[in-house]
């Protein structure tokens, strides 16, 4: 019976039910690899002691033309078409990649793993649910991104992936596109390096990385049809710059290209883009796969950079061998796309390290989830010292809001972790972690009466406030992939819940789960304010822990709370979108076109940087965060060389121990064109109650350099530099200029 015809998809139906059968038996009593070394071949790449590239060239030489193309392309998921006679292979994840057992190649099992393995309810497994990415980005931490990338690392491998399809990189140029919380917020160098110190970590324990989505897919509306318009450096110096700091510090497998067009050309079929920039500029040695549906040409595609289409072979599959046969498709084309699957293969150590399902650590998942929440918490208010609660003090504290009894949401689409009791999620429902406020709450307060109301009746919440020492108000924004934001304000008229709350009692604190920025037309009426974002698996334990200041708050914004939509840089979302292009007529035709536009006319100005270049007052800024005691800067240096040195001296100046999240700008000499400033470094400081440390940040030149396009090249220009360092965006109390020559 030919194996090759099953997986093809080509072996009559009767065979295919017998050969099944006794196939699935034997896979589960012994791994693939097991199958794949009891074959008499000899393998020298299996040396360990060879490079990736070497590797990969010996196995590449020994592949059929049917074995190369079905490395190129996925085998279909749960829920999307018709299921293949091979589905039976996959793992329940997003794709599966048909290995080359006769030569011990492992198949490829890909799992969703945003902010926690996305598919565990489809293979009967748990796992945790992080906080989200834009919450952990809150933290500023490369070690807590490190933190999490191996949790996310070892959870896929007990569940039995060997790929992730995390490591969201795409900038905040819109706050109300629905997936904001799979990213790492508004700012190149702080999304690039926490991205690519996760993926980094996540890949050491031998999983392929990915990052995502390649790129300019900053908003969901239309995403299948908008062509977005920028100019080459204003996308150079944001958005492609965080993939280029993330890229370089992870060496990621993969690379997953967008939905999008840019300037034209489909993101996934964008030379520009896949080859000019990602593949030669950057020499980036893994390979590009295609978002889900996101291939659109057999020909174009291949030429322009894209090496795996997923998640079935609408473009890749036959079509592509027709094109290699017909000589409309190199053969030494198709070998660089398989050459790079296999290099990334072997890199990772997916090959010699094979998966084995494993029982998940629960419990030191927990505890890794609630370590992160708690750098991730953001204080953005604290009226006379509301915070932290003082037990001895209290009698009385009120819950309110939906849900706070019993869970705190998520974010939803693909990135929605299965909550344990709940497998196989829904796509985009709403869904609740079972980490109960109210429960966390009152563990913190024995002897203090805690009592809960839904906030649906509001009336019954103001007088349930109005009676008690303290209200905490949970509030929720749910956001999700495939959609975005009608406005920043909150849903279900929550707005009006928490002034009413308020106005029955100003000891009112409010807690944010959200997975954006919001509009707070309360602020004024409440004495608190915390961003607890999507905070994960033990997000409640980790903000009583910071009510009752068992830990002081130590996060920070990594995107601006703007006032109103009116502030934003223009509206780039199109609502309703256009409606989808029929998906079968661009597989009969091989051609797509994007079908409106959308100028990003801000350019550079992405973020705190467009609020600066225009002068406008926020809500709340970018790097900006609260603690329980307070922090004083002195002593700026700025020394130029190689790589320039900026170094200051912080002081806790507060009662009690905390972190300070020391950041450093730069302003550019003026004939750079360049926004007021931009972010170049930062430095987190432990201190106890009195201590100052003296703190040096490494700014590297093509932090202030800007990218030529004329040349096609990043330069430093000469001239007066102006070096700033304080507590956020807008709090920057040193400044030293230095004339570069």
């Amino acid at each position: 019976m030919n194996i090759n015809k099953l997986c093809r998809g080509t072996l009559a139906p009767s065979a295919a039910i017998v050969f099944l059968a006794v196939v699935s038996a034997v896979l589960e009593q012994c791994p693939l690899r097991a199958l794949a070394d009891s074959q008499p071949v000899d393998r020298p790449w299996m040396d360990k002691t060879l490079s990736p590239d070497r590797r990969a060239d010996l196995v590449l030489k020994e592949m059929t033309l049917d074995e190369k193309i079905g490395f190129v392309h996925g085998n279909g998921m749960p829920g999307w078409g018709s299921p293949r006679p091979n589905a039976y292979l996959g793992n329940g994840g997003a794709g599966f990649v048909l290995g080359v057992p006769r030569l011990g190649i492992p198949m490829i099992q890909m799992s969703d793993a945003a902010y926690g393995v996305r598919s565990s309810g489809e293979n009967g497994r748990y796992s945790t649910a992080l906080p989200s990415n834009l919450a952990a980005a809150s933290s500023w931490d490369v070690q807590a991104a490190c933190a999490y990338g191996a949790l996310i690392g070892r959870e896929l491998r007990a569940q039995g992936y060997n790929m992730t399809l995390g490591g969201g990189v795409n900038l905040t140029r819109e706050p109300r596109n629905g997936r904001t919380f799979e990213y790492q917020g508004e700012d190149p160098i702080l999304a690039g390096t926490l991205v690519g110190s996760r993926m980094k970590c996540e890949q050491a324990q031998h999983v392929m990385g990915d990052m995502k989505h390649y790129a300019l897919n900053d908003q969901e509306s239309g995403r299948n049809e908008v062509n977005v318009i920028i100019g080459k450096r204003a996308m150079r110096e944001s958005d492609l710059l965080a993939f280029q700091i993330g890229i370089e510090i992870a060496d990621p497998a993969g690379v997953m290209c967008s939905y999008n067009a840019v300037n034209g050309d489909f993101a996934c079929e964008n030379k520009y883009l896949l080859t000019d920039v990602l593949k030669k500029d950057w020499n980036f040695k893994g390979f590009v796969l295609s978002d889900w549906g996101g291939t659109h040409s057999t020909v174009k595609a291949s030429a322009a950079g894209l090496d795996h289409e997923e998640p079935m072979d609408d473009f890749f599959g036959e079509k592509l061998k027709q094109a290699v046969e017909s000589g409309k498709v190199p053969m030494s084309e198709l070998d660089e796309h398989v050459h790079r699957i296999l290099r990334s293969e072997f890199a990772s150590g997916i090959v010699d390290d094979p998966v084995r399902k494993s029982v998940v650590d629960v419990e030191g998942g927990f505890e890794t989830a609630r370590r992160i929440a708690e750098q991730s918490i953001v204080l953005l208010k604290n009226d006379q010292g509301i915070l932290p609660l003082d037990r001895a003090k209290l009698h009385s504290v009120a819950v309110i809001g939906p849900n706070a009894n019993t869970s705190m949401i998520s974010g939803g689409g693909s990135a929605q972790v299965d909550p344990p009791g709940h497998p196989a999620t829904k796509w985009k429902e709403h869904v609740w972690f079972p980490t109960s406020p109210l429960k966390a709450i009152s563990a913190k307060a024995p002897g203090v009466t805690v009592e809960y109301d839904s906030g649906v009746d509001r009336s019954t919440a103001a007088a349930l406030a109005k009676k008690s020492d303290v209200a905490i108000v949970f509030a929720y924004q749910w956001t999700s992939e495939d959609f975005d934001l009608p406005s920043l304000s909150l849903p279900d008229n929550q707005d009006a819940l928490i002034e009413q709350v308020a106005a029955a009692n100003p000891r009112t604190i409010v807690v944010l789960e959200t997975g954006s920025a919001v509009t707070m037309p309360w602020l004024s009426q409440v004495s608190g304010v915390l961003e607890a974002w999507y905070a994960g698996s033990k997000g409640a334990d980790a903000v009583a822990n910071i009510l009752f200041g068992e830990v002081n708050p130590n996060a920070k914004l990594p995107m601006t709370f703007p006032r109103s939509e009116a502030d934003l840089p223009h509206t780039h979302l199109v609502m309703p979108p256009p409606e989808a292009q029929d998906r079968s007529a661009v597989m009969k035709t091989g051609e797509a076109k994007p079908t409106f536009e959308v100028h990003y006319d801000e350019g550079l100005k992405v973020g705190y940087k467009w609020y600066d270049a225009e002068n406008k007052p926020v809500l709340f800024p970018f790097g900006y965060g609260l603690s329980y005691t307070t922090f004083s800067y002195s002593g700026l240096k700025v020394n130029p060389g190689s790589e320039t040195t900026v170094s200051f001296a912080v002081k806790n100046t507060g009662s009690r121990a905390g972190e300070e999240i020391a950041e450093a700008y730069a302003s550019l000499p003026a004939s750079a064109g360049e926004p007021p400033k931009r972010l170049v470094g930062w430095s987190k400081v432990y201190l106890n109650a009195g201590e100052s440390k003296e703190v040096s940040v490494a700014v590297k030149p093509l932090y202030l350099s800007i990218y030529d396009e004329a040349s096609n090249s990043w330069k430093l220009l000469p001239g007066s530099y102006a070096f700033m360092v304080g507590g956020s965006s807008q709090n920057l109390p040193l400044v030293q200029k230095v004339d570069f020559k």
